[in-house]
């Protein structure tokens, strides 16, 4: 657990990096459905071998959607935490397609931490999703989340 008065010293330093999570194209199925984003080259290997992918790509956001996950392996949460919830994003793109069969990690860096009094704490974090055995990160973002502490 990091205490509130310890934040301060973690700012601007990496707090945390994720498992590997594979991306798999029974994955990527099921966003499309639940989501109801079906476009081919999310879906259909046959036609996505065509386009300059080569293959199926995870959505941009269903690697978004892995933050949290990510978040519970890598970010110690805070002393008394009751709560935490997503407040949005300062900052977010995508910069790389995540092939179907690929896994990724993320890799968070405290940017800031704001008391916002009554226990409220809101932090941001840069996360950057790295893909295995690529240069270039899927996706990077400021993200910021709103933590409770009892008093």
């Amino acid at each position: 657990m990091t205490k509130p008065s310890e934040l301060s010293s973690l700012i601007g330093q990496e707090v945390g990096v994720s498992r590997w999570i594979e991306i798999d194209q029974a994955r990527i199925d099921a966003f499309a459905k639940i989501t109801e984003d079906e476009q081919f080259i999310h879906v259909d290997p046959e036609a996505a071998k065509a386009t300059p992918f080569g293959g199926t790509i995870a959505h941009g956001f269903l690697t978004l959607s892995l933050a949290s996950a990510m978040s519970y392996d890598a970010v110690t949460p805070l002393e008394g935490v009751v709560m935490g919830v997503n407040y949005g994003f300062d900052k977010l793109r995508f910069l790389a397609p995540v092939p179907a069969g690929s896994k990724v990690r993320g890799r968070f860096r405290l940017l800031s931490a704001d008391d916002k009094g009554g226990g409220r704490w809101l932090l941001k974090h840069e996360l950057t999703v790295e893909i295995e055995g690529s240069e270039k990160p899927a996706l990077i973002a400021e993200w910021l989340g709103m933590q409770m502490v009892a008093p």
